[in-house]
């Protein structure tokens, strides 16, 4: 019953993937986001999403977001770190031979209006990360508590 309520207090205003190469994801391959103007004043979650196959190599990967809102030119950075696979060797995410993942990234308070223009590339050492499928943002207003 809590889950249904709280699922009424949220809404999906963008939710977007975009695919990178089979050939593998470079460190200077930055993925780009446009989020149109928004409606309505309010709080809004961040979110990444991530689809990763059986040939990625690694236990974590590493992503920079970086977000501009217009038109005040206001940028913020994150780094996110996500956990992909347990100290068992499992996958944490959802799938079978593809996963899919879910991260916070931020919580922002955005005008009405507002547009967003959001970057994502990865920071590992190294240069191309194969298994990477897809890379998506998604914002969600969040109702105000009264």
């Amino acid at each position: 019953m809590a889950f249904l309520m709280t699922a009424c207090d949220r809404q999906t205003v963008y939710s977007h993937f975009e695919h990178t190469p089979v050939t593998g994801w470079e460190r200077n391959d930055t993925l780009i986001f446009s989020v149109d103007a928004l409606v309505a004043t309010g709080r809004y979650e961040e979110n990444l999403g991530l689809r990763i196959n059986g040939s990625y190599p690694f236990m974590q990967l590493n992503l920079i977001v970086q977000h501009t809102v217009y038109p005040s030119m206001t940028t913020y950075s994150d780094t996110v770190c996500c956990r992909l696979i347990d100290k068992q060797g499992n996958a944490v995410g959802r799938g079978v031979g593809q996963y899919q993942y879910t991260f916070p990234v931020t919580k922002l308070h955005l005008l009405a209006g507002d547009k967003l223009h959001i970057t994502v590339r990865h920071d590992m050492k190294r240069e191309i990360l194969p298994g990477i499928t897809d890379v998506g943002i998604q914002i969600v207003k969040v109702a105000e508590k009264h």
